[in-house]
Parts: C-alpha cells; sequence; structure tokens
C-alpha cells in the first residue's frame, strides 16, 4: 500500500450520537486513516480536538479493544479513579470489556491530537458511563438505546 497522503484523507467532524449529546462534540475532527489506506481489520484515527473540546462522551467498549497515542499537545485522560494529562508520546491502553469509561478533554489553548487504533468487531456495544445510553454497532448501522436495552427516545 503506498503512503497515505494525509492531505486527501477527509476530514470528519460531527458525530453519530443523538442530540444533545452531538451537539457537545464541537470541536473534534478526525481523519480515518486505517479507511483510507483499506484496512478492514482494525481502525486508525488521527483526532484533533480543539481547546476546550471533548473527544467523546465517557464510554467502554465491550467487543473492542482500544489503543491511544497523543501525538501533539497535551489532553486530559479521563476514567473511572480520576484525570491524567497525557502529552505527546503519552500512551494508553482499553482492553475490550473493561468496564472503565474514558474520554479524553483538551483543557490547553491549542490544538491538541492524538492516534486512536481499535479492533474492529463484527458486533459492538459501548458504553457511555455518565448518561443512560449505550450503542450496538453491526453491518455498519448503530442503534441507540437506554442502558436497559429499550429504544432511544432522548435524555429521561
Amino acid at each position: 500500500m503506498p503512503v497515505i497522503d494525509l492531505a486527501k484523507v477527509p476530514v470528519k467532524t460531527g458525530s453519530i450520537y443523538p442530540e444533545p449529546y452531538a451537539s457537545m462534540m464541537r470541536g473534534r475532527s478526525s481523519l480515518r486513516l486505517g479507511d483510507a489506506g483499506g484496512l478492514t481489520q482494525f481502525g486508525v484515527n488521527l483526532v484533533s480536538l480543539e481547546p476546550g473540546a471533548l473527544s467523546s462522551l465517557r464510554h467502554w467498549h465491550r467487543h473492542e479493544d482500544e489503543f491511544v497515542m497523543v501525538t501533539e499537545g497535551e489532553c486530559t485522560l479521563v476514567q473511572d479513579a480520576g484525570e491524567t494529562l497525557m502529552k505527546a508520546g503519552d500512551c494508553a491502553a482499553f482492553p475490550a470489556g473493561a468496564a472503565d469509561g474514558h474520554q479524553f478533554i483538551n483543557r490547553s489553548d491549542r490544538v491538541a491530537r492524538f492516534l486512536v487504533v481499535g479492533s474492529k468487531a463484527p458486533r459492538e456495544v459501548a458504553t457511555y458511563s455518565d448518561v443512560d445510553l449505550m450503542v450496538e454497532i453491526e453491518a455498519g448501522r448503530a442503534r441507540f438505546a437506554y442502558k436497559d436495552g429499550s429504544d432511544w427516545e432522548g435524555p429521561r
């Protein structure tokens, strides 16, 4: 596979989250590098966070491993046990099934970037730690639900 030209990779903005959570992801963008390179067994994304931006709602994955390496700037990793400042070169790993929600927040005054590598399970369930929400992803389709499994109809 030839070298991936970052200038030709579409920038993905926004979120698949339902409102009001989608609006909370302003200032987050990513380059889907794995997709651009034709990878099918794992995903590779370069995420950019503007100052004040969140990477995601705090979440954990039932079936997919996730690895993160900060490549530029600094951001704060938020987990159940607290917060950890991460700088360029710092790494974190989130094994599938470990129910410890995580997210990254850019509390600095400049852009932060990190590389995310994750497995692509045929079926995935992500649970959001701080809100009554989960997502089931299968065959490229997302279904949002409350944690009890009932269909999502908005915050309750």
